[in-house]
């Protein structure tokens, strides 16, 4: 196994690296083409920020594609059509959502753009041929069966990844851990089981992680650059397509032969014996997300695709969570349940794996109960932290520019003359625990 997992780290390194390198220059772009919406009433940033982030992710899918085409173990993927497939689907909605990041797309039209998009990969062969149902056993799909089974994946894949785009980090941050926990899934049934139906979701788990790790450096809080539509919906269909190929095309019968029976092959298949349920369990909280908004939405008289700030992200930042702090706690739930499931799939007897989720889900809320607890490097390791966990004071920098530095008595000073800003659009919880306080003293100086 050792050559195909470095062939692997080398695509994975490469679709990073392509990706990083090409997102300082999509950025001027996107300044120079005006890409850079104002800021509407459910944003949380402060300032316009570019976007059209999607056009480097997309650069990063092209090369690490590439690079695994000439590679010894992975080049047999590329003699199927599924490769083709997705390239072909991800080019239509990338430049579906680089227009919409310009100059605005219909909700209804996108809609439409995605219906296509995932019919063009159905075309090529990128379908769903057959479901394994519990009592029934495998039940083969007949063309429209499939192809319509497989437009719903992809389309509730990608818009779920769409909804979850909200905070700096948080979609590309999800995605990738996601991705991760379904390429050890694919991975497992690859090289474990010796099923080459899962190579290509393989290779797609892993550029997609690469896509993600290579635009995270700059998307982090605060983001110097957003993926927009063109990356949210270009991530979301990669993310479906390997769902559609190593869930749809796997034939559950060969599964039996390979694991050595019924039994095996059905601690194979759990956590879900429906696999096609497996990408909306890593995907479980954007999946989330996307029920709960079109429920609310709808229950209010509103469009499913109307905007809001009603989503879990926004809700973590109203209760007190800082904007980093809502993001790490969307990826550890993301992490818990992605990484959880895969996991119990390897090994579902297991009362310690159950055990460790419940233990951790008991960790996860108990972060949810403590919005306001600010954790504190130790004095040796705060040269390694960012300033807002130091316990030392801050250098502050006057109108003039020149920097001075405040002792901890008179912080502590200042702290009673602050005025906490409530929660909302441009409050403290939107933009970080260092811009929490508005000082009253240096505002009635100005005036």
């Amino acid at each position: 196994m050792g050559q195909p997992v470095r062939e692997y780290l080398l695509t994975l390194c490469v679709t990073a690296a392509v990706t990083y390198l090409l997102t300082g220059p999509v950025r001027k772009f996107a300044i120079a083409a005006g890409a850079m919406p104002e800021i509407r009433a459910r944003d949380v940033h402060r300032e316009p920020t570019p976007r059209l982030g999607g056009i480097a992710m997309f650069g990063g899918l092209c090369a690490g594609l590439l690079v695994a085409s000439h590679l010894t173990n992975l080049k047999s993927v590329f003699e199927t059509n599924e490769p083709r497939a997705l390239l072909s689907g991800a080019a239509l909605i990338w430049i579906l959502g680089v227009l919409d990041d310009k100059w605005g797309v219909d909700a209804l039209v996108k809609l439409g753009g995605q219906m296509i998009a995932a019919g063009v990969m159905v075309l090529q062969g990128l379908t769903i041929l057959w479901i394994p149902i519990p009592g029934v056993g495998t039940v083969s799909l007949t063309p429209m069966q499939g192809t319509l089974l497989t437009v719903a994946l992809v389309v509730i894949t990608i818009n779920a990844v769409n909804f979850v785009d909200g905070l700096d980090g948080l979609a590309s941050g999800m995605v990738c851990i996601a991705a991760a926990a379904f390429f050890m899934y694919a991975y497992r049934m690859w090289f474990g089981y010796g099923i080459e139906a899962a190579a290509p979701a393989t290779l797609f788990s892993v550029v997609l992680m690469g896509m993600c790790l290579g635009f995270l450096p700059h998307n982090m809080h605060p983001a110097r650059i957003f993926m927009g539509d063109s990356g949210s919906m270009l991530i979301g269909l990669v993310m479906a397509a390997g769902a559609v190929s190593v869930t749809g095309q796997v034939d559950p019968d060969l599964l039996n032969v390979k694991a050595g029976g019924l039994r095996e092959a059905t601690h194979a298949m759990v956590p879900v014996y429906i696999p096609l349920l497996l990408p909306l369990t890593v995907l479980a909280v954007p999946v989330a997300d996307l029920i709960l908004a079109i429920v609310r939405r709808t229950w209010k008289g509103q469009s499913p695709f109307a905007a809001d700030r009603g989503h879990l992200h926004h809700r973590l930042l109203e209760i007190g969570h800082s904007h980093s702090r809502a993001v790490l706690i969307m990826y550890f739930w993301s992490a818990l349940i992605a990484f959880g499931a895969v996991a119990y799939s390897a090994n579902n007897a297991s009362m310690w794996i159950v055990l460790g989720i419940v233990l951790l889900s008991a960790v996860g809320l108990v972060l949810l109960l403590l919005p306001r607890f600010t954790p504190r490097a130790p004095q040796w390791a705060e040269r390694m932290v960012p300033p807002r966990y130091r316990r030392l004071a801050r250098a502050v920098v006057d109108p003039a520019g020149v920097a001075a530095e405040a002792s901890a008595a008179a912080e502590a000073a200042d702290e009673e003359e602050r005025e906490p800003i409530p929660a909302g659009i441009n409050g403290a919880t939107a933009i970080g625990d260092r811009s929490r306080f508005v000082d009253r003293r240096k505002a009635g100086s100005h005036h």
